[in-house]
């Protein structure tokens, strides 16, 4: 059995501006290709990349990484629709997916596998969900004991909300800033920039 990855990068990000916020780019490589090459370089396989606004320009910029694209045609209904579309693609022997948003570029390969680690360790919970500071945050690493109830999500929901109703979830906190930290804007992506360039990832595969 297998942990698999699904990044979420179909959303319009309407904050953005003219450019597509998955093409934007954070130290030299696009969002989208970032977040993916953290998920291959980890143990999850397969990664599925989950795309719909500027798909064909977004599939592009992902030509050459050994990934699973999906094209969520429904992407304008909201997250519901790419978390499912990338659930939907999983392979039977798939036991878990974690969970990346294609705009949280300081999330590293060694915390994606930190977390599955944690996940199995943890008894291999219907959810294993980043705190920093008591919130709660991304990656997450959800089973495939969700599958039915992520199928029937619908609209702007993601797991966040589905998970809020499932007792069977580990939160364990990180003490680190990059599960929460996404690029919503431009300037959000200059900061996460500026923080990136002055600070050392805190966390690391123990």
């Amino acid at each position: 059995m297998s942990v698999a990855a699904i990044v979420l990068a179909a959303g319009r990000g309407t904050r953005f501006g003219a450019t597509p916020k998955m093409l934007a780019a954070f130290e030299g490589k696009p969002l989208v290709c970032r977040a993916a090459e953290a998920a291959l370089e980890s143990e999850a396989a397969p990664v599925i990349v989950v795309v719909g606004h500027e798909a064909e320009a977004v599939s592009s910029a992902l030509a050459g990484l050994d990934v699973v694209i999906v094209e969520n045609r429904d992407y304008r209904d909201g997250l519901s629709t790419s978390l499912k579309a990338g659930f939907a693609a999983l392979p039977e022997e798939a036991e878990a997916a974690a969970i990346l948003l294609g705009d949280m570029p300081q999330i590293g390969t060694a915390l994606v596998d930190w977390l599955i680690k944690a996940w199995r360790s943890s008894g291999r919970p219907a959810a294993l969900v980043p705190t920093f500071e008591g919130v709660r945050g991304n990656p997450t690493i959800l089973s495939m004991a969700l599958a039915p109830a992520i199928a029937g999500l619908s609209g702007d929901t993601g797991a966040a909300k589905l998970l809020r109703g499932i007792p069977d979830v580990v939160e364990i906190e990180l003490g680190d800033p990059a599960v929460a930290r996404d690029a919503d804007t431009p300037q959000d992506l200059a900061d996460l920039a500026e923080a990136q360039a002055s600070t050392t990832p805190t966390r690391t595969a123990e």
